[in-house]
């Protein structure tokens, strides 16, 4: 089997990192009409209170947004550190009736953005609970909550190891900054590719076997021949090098071998 035919063949998952990294920017400053949708039963939002960045970090690792804790609480001290008082009016939970938290997103802000947009933060479900329709009731009631704060638009960060999400941004009306656009227009080619959203029709789609990192394919590959129950994976730079962090069902770890 040639390359090509082996790139084919690769599914992607709705978090892979194989797909090729490019930062993308969505936004929207048509706020009058946003889409609502309901929690299913048996849910229910909460807020914020002190203690819950522990359920935080723990609904981010089961989305595969990091392998390890400590990339939790790196993340949580980088973005929320001391902000406790604004995360009690603007970082939500979904949880359980019996408690148990199972999705979060944040009513944020950018310090850097100087356009005074508000920004959708680190929307995730915890796996086992995904595909219910947990995350666009999540993503609409937190759009309201950054509606009620001021915002006369709000952004939206996400990249295309996380197109399935970025497709659903999209079906909320969010469009491309222009300036990401240009500077991203091969990872909105991807996205087009991977979702066929008619937002996108501007963009060409990238070929099939072009939407993925033979590094980061490679990677994986590696990682399965040794461990058969492979999760995920995530690579950090670190000093100009590269850490591999691995999940398997049965634990973490961290690859020591060179690629």
């Amino acid at each position: 089997m040639t390359k090509r035919e082996e790139l084919i063949k690769l599914k992607p998952d709705n978090h892979d990192m194989r797909l090729k990294y490019y930062e993308l920017v969505l936004k929207s400053s048509s706020l009058e009409n946003l889409p609502g949708f309901s929690l299913p039963k048996g849910y229910r939002y909460v807020y914020y209170r002190e203690g819950d960045k522990k359920d935080w970090i723990a609904i981010e690792t089961s989305a595969r947004e990091f392998v390890l804790p400590m990339e939790g609480e790196a993340a949580w001290e980088k973005y929320y550190a001391g902000k406790g008082k604004e995360l009690e009016e603007r970082m939500f939970f979904v949880e359980t009736l019996d408690g148990e938290k199972v999705a979060t997103a944040t009513a944020f802000y950018e310090p850097r953005d100087l356009s005074g947009a508000g920004w959708l933060h680190w929307v995730a479900v915890k796996r086992e609970y995904q595909r219910q329709g947990i995350a666009k009731a999540l993503i609409s009631h937190t759009l309201q909550r950054l509606k009620e704060l001021g915002y006369p638009s709000i952004k939206i960060p996400t990249q295309t190891n996380t197109w399935v999400a970025a497709g659903m941004y999209l079906d909320f009306g969010f469009r491309p900054v222009p300036e990401n656009a240009v500077n991203s227009r091969e990872g909105y080619g991807i996205l087009r590719t991977l979702t066929n959203h008619p937002a996108l029709a501007a963009f060409e789609p990238v070929p099939y076997e072009e939407i993925w990192d033979s590094h980061m394919v490679e990677i994986e590959k590696k990682l399965r021949e040794q461990y058969a129950d492979l999760v995920h994976f995530r690579v950090l730079e670190e000093n100009g090098q590269e850490r591999i962090l691995f999940c398997t069902q049965t634990g973490t770890g961290e690859w020591k071998k060179a690629f």
